[in-house]
């Protein structure tokens, strides 16, 4: 079965093409991927009308490029996938409009996925796929969230953020430096010159008993530091400044994650998600679990951001799972909030 996915819920386009045969993993075929960050910068951030307009312009030579890479036709295609939600409206109806239209055209069925979804499958395409169960953390955009994941289609929401969520944190802290946009890996990238211990930046709810997240008060004690610097800080404390912001979202990302294992009995642990390709974040992960005898598994790191191929993948499970079926229904909606709890 091969499953062509598409992505448009923000500011990517991407298109894949997946290969889903009896019993096993998926296998990805071809993927291809552009990504807005260029158009957005001068604005400091997404312009939902420009991300809708540029995602109409890319998802069709995205498509045939990917059918290029993996020498397939159209007619080869048995499923078409789409994101969605959550996401911007408009962008999400994009892709879910091209979707529909292509397998109307092919009389194919299509698959609505769940972003988040695809984010927390996307490690099952690395070259250390985990196995079920496990516990994900979930650090895309807007979300953080904690999950016991028993199966495909089968989760358990432990915690989640109550205000901003980590790449929040990162983004907006970076903002507030003076960074530009996106501010989260241009934070991570400063902070590899500075000092984690420079500032005493708070751990919000790093030991509420829960697992639940905070992290807006954190943001404020980023901007109360960075103006006590003064208008014009120093490299240097501007540097310690990022590597301090950035120690205490991992701390708590990392001591949460320990919990939730502990928590849940499990040993294995999945980080998807943007946020999940920090290098700082992968380092403490790894070390804490070589020494307690955990497993940690990532996507590659070219799949860690927003990409067609976790959508494809996350099709796929799903339907050789047996938990969705795809149809021939081509009208089709969107969700641009979707709790990813709701597809227990």
């Amino acid at each position: 079965m091969n499953v062509l996915g598409i992505e448009s819920s923000c500011d990517e386009t991407g298109v894949a093409l997946v290969r889903a045969d009896g019993g096993g993993v998926p296998r990805l075929r071809a993927h291809a991927l552009h990504s807005q960050v260029q158009m957005h910068e001068a604005y400091g951030g997404v312009v939902p009308e420009l991300a809708s307009r540029d995602h109409i312009r890319r998802v069709l030579p995205l498509t045939r490029d990917v059918l290029a890479q993996a020498g397939c036709t159209l007619d080869e295609v048995d499923v078409v996938a789409f994101t969605r939600g959550p996401g911007l409206a408009g962008a999400l109806l994009v892709g879910a409009g091209v979707a529909c239209a292509l397998a109307a055209a092919l009389d194919r069925p299509t698959l609505g996925v769940h972003h988040l979804e695809g984010h927390l499958l996307s490690p099952f395409l690395s070259a250390d796929p985990p196995e079920f169960p496990f516990v994900a953390l979930l650090v895309s955009g807007g979300h953080t969230q904690l999950m016991r994941v028993a199966g495909v289609g089968h989760y358990e929401l432990l915690g989640e953020t109550i205000d901003d969520a980590a790449g929040e944190a990162f983004d907006k802290s970076a903002k507030l430096l003076g960074l530009g946009y996106p501010g989260g890996p241009a934070l991570a990238r400063l902070a590899e010159q500075g000092r984690g211990d420079a500032f005493a930046l708070p751990r919000p709810l790093l030991h509420s008993g829960n697992l639940d997240f905070s992290f807006a008060g954190l943001k404020t004690a980023v901007l109360t530091q960075h103006r006590k610097l003064g208008p014009a800080p120093g490299a240097q404390a501007l540097a310690d400044l990022a590597a301090s912001t950035q120690a205490a979202i991992v701390e708590v990302l990392v001591k949460k994650s320990l919990n939730a294992l502990k928590t849940t009995g499990l040993k294995r642990l999945v980080v998807s998600g943007g946020v999940g390709a920090n290098a700082d974040l992968r380092r403490q992960l790894n070390a804490v679990a070589a020494g307690r005898g955990l497993r940690v598994h990532y996507p590659e790191l070219q799949l860690c951001t927003d990409n067609g191929a976790m959508i494809a993948l996350a099709a796929a499970m799903r339907l050789t799972a047996g938990v969705a079926v795809a149809s021939k229904h081509y009208g089709f909606d969107v969700r641009p909030r979707w709790p990813l709890d709701e597809l227990t």
